[in-house]
């Protein structure tokens, strides 16, 4: 399935839209990637365990890339944590042709990717794995990334551990997407704390 071109309205995620925001604030000015060291967006402690810090090894083609944190929804996810180790073989050959190419094309692009993959849980019901990654960068070409990752299901409940280790069925790919348009912040529309709202 080929990369289309979307803006930030694919993100279906609230959570993952004001993650995405941040990052275009910090891009929108210059169109130049941000330095992760910047970027601190608003509840990152709520929504740490959903995220998956990385580094990105240019001394291979393609690049690789480390697991620089325990994302704990992933490590679930996943069956066990990738602290410290190179993406492609915490994943294996059969997740890495599926999972990969989301990495590879933020990387290439220099801009944000959205995947969703359909997986059956150990219960048979399907779950929509969304994947929204945000390149950044401390020198030159991408050199960091982050990882946000949600999970749901229209059926309600689900197994989450294992999820994707459990060969019950492969991820299918639904939506892979680069955000390469509309590039601009727009400040969220949210009233501050202490502002008087008057209703007529």
């Amino acid at each position: 399935m080929d990369f289309q071109s979307a803006d930030a309205s694919v993100v279906k995620s609230v959570r993952q839209r004001d993650l995405l925001n941040c990052w275009l604030r910090l891009y929108a000015p210059q169109q130049a990637l941000p330095d992760i060291a910047d970027y601190h967006p608003e509840r990152i402690d709520e929504e740490r365990p959903d995220l998956v810090d990385y580094i990105v090894d240019h001394s291979t083609a393609p690049p690789r890339l480390i697991i620089d944190s325990n994302g704990t929804r992933m490590a679930s996810a996943y069956g066990t944590t990738g602290k410290g180790r190179y993406l492609d073989d915490y994943l294996g050959p059969i997740l890495g042709p599926v999972v990969l190419p989301a990495y590879h094309e933020c990387i290439a692009r220099k801009l944000p990717t959205y995947t969703v993959s359909m997986i059956d849980d150990v219960n048979g019901r399907v779950v929509a794995y969304e994947r929204m990654l945000m390149p950044f960068s401390s020198g030159d070409g991408v050199t960091h990334i982050i990882a946000s990752l949600k999970t749901i299901s229209e059926d309600g409940g689900f197994e989450i551990r294992n999820l994707m280790r459990g060969h019950r069925s492969a991820p299918v790919p639904k939506l892979r997407a680069v955000l390469d348009r509309n590039l601009s912040y727009r400040a969220p529309n949210r009233i501050a704390a202490g502002d008087v709202v008057e209703i007529d």
